[in-house]
């Protein structure tokens, strides 16, 4: 520990790590610990409204907060650079443009698109991964209506969406996108008829989080809204040209094509030396790192074990949240030599969109939502993760209140 107070390093600005720093300046006073937080951006992005950016929903600043809205600089130091790699034989982490040392860190460095090895996914396909990369999903279909719109004897398959995966982020895409093309239609002039949007997914059913009901009834919406969802189709290979699929292999063309088929942890974890399964670290019960009693490990960067389901709890923003404020009370517990404290989550629901007005959820303790009723509580969902970062005013300014 350094001759001087404590530092504490908090690498990663998301639903964990901006929220981690939030609960540390309310437990900690300036004396007891100097606390940084490092970031690649000056800005926060709300990861689970990314699919609408990529869609061209809502526009890209609205899913962005400013750090400095949130964290007073005055008392937290604000470093905004990029992570390479951590070193924690030294405490010291490697980032672009310097290094910090650190007498306790906290890991949550967000995710990465995981392709899980399929031919050509990473050269050929969009990933919904950040602002930027969401921002550019959305200008390269638009510039395809244009194109199309424009130029003579352009490729009817270059209006095709292609979609790789029916999980959250899927499924809410098609949703997204579902609500967007007919606009783009009539932008640009186009009959409807001409655009698909297909999500393929290699398992048997979409959303394996929710019941069958609930599942049915998604399914339903989107494909009443010309989403053509082709289940038990594995990709083996994605081409210029769009997806192989299927024991026949099939080619399915598209324009665009979109993989949020899995997520894996930061790859600084990798770089770092650390012991990964299936792309993340897998953690202790008060959410350090195994074998480290100073590094704590937390969002998508570490697998949290649910003992009741003998499997890791999904990653979600509310787990994030939830990991944070246990992560700042035991960083203070480590301050003031006191018991540290295990992690159980609240589970409060999940709630999924289908676009701006429809939806599915499950919320407390299992009360079943759909149809409007599921996107309102989507957006109070949304609402109050800006509420417990950056309180009234950053709902006020960021929120969703825009009438179905």
């Amino acid at each position: 520990m350094s001759l001087n107070k404590p530092k504490i390093v908090v690498l990663g600005a998301g639903y964990a790590g901006l929220t981690t720093t939030k609960r540390l300046l309310q437990k900690l006073s300036p004396e007891q610990a100097e606390i940084v937080l490092v970031n690649k951006h000056n800005y926060h992005y709300e990861s689970t409204w990314l699919h609408e950016v990529a869609a061209g929903t809502i526009n890209p600043n609205q899913a962005r907060v400013m750090i400095s809205d949130v964290i007073n600089p005055n008392k937290v130091r604000l470093v905004y650079d990029a992570v390479t790699k951590i070193n924690k034989d030294e405490q010291r982490v490697v980032l672009e443009n310097s290094e910090i040392e650190y007498d306790y860190l906290v890991v949550a460095l967000g995710f990465e698109s995981n392709d899980f090895g399929i031919k050509g996914m990473a050269e050929h396909a969009f990933a919904i991964e950040d602002i930027d990369s969401s921002r550019l999903i959305s200008e390269h279909i638009e510039y395809q209506f244009a194109k199309y719109n424009s130029q003579e004897n352009v490729d009817d398959d270059s209006l095709n969406i292609l979609v790789g995966g029916a999980g959250f982020t899927g499924i809410e895409f098609v949703g997204e996108l579902a609500d967007r093309i007919p606009e783009l239609c009539k932008k640009y002039d186009i009959d409807r008829n001409k655009v698909s949007i297909i999500n393929v997914e290699a398992a048997p059913s979409i959303l394996p989080m929710f019941d069958k009901e609930l599942v049915a009834y998604a399914k339903q919406s989107l494909e009443d809204r010309g989403v053509e969802i082709r289940i038990g189709a594995p990709i083996s290979e994605c081409t210029p040209e769009g997806f192989i699929v299927g024991d026949d292999k099939e080619l399915i063309k598209a324009g665009t094509v979109v993989w949020t088929g899995g997520v894996k942890g930061s790859s600084v974890l990798g770089a770092s030396g650390f012991e990964l399964t299936k792309g993340k670290v897998n953690v202790d019960s008060d959410l350090r790192m195994q074998g480290e009693e100073n590094i704590f490990v937390i969002g998508d960067c570490s697998w949290v074990w649910n003992k009741k389901a003998d499997r890791p709890y999904p990653p979600t923003g509310q787990l994030a949240m939830q990991e944070a404020d246990v992560v700042a009370a035991n960083l203070s517990a480590l301050l003031t030599n006191q018991p540290l404290t295990d992690f159980v989550f609240n589970d409060k629901g999940t709630v999924a969109s289908l676009g701006m007005s429809d939806g599915i959820g499950n919320v407390f303790d299992d009360y079943k939502l759909q149809g409007k009723a599921a996107a309102a509580m989507k957006k109070v969902v949304d609402n109050r993760s800006l509420f417990l970062m950056g309180g009234t005013k950053l709902v006020l300014k960021k929120g969703k209140f825009r009438p179905f």
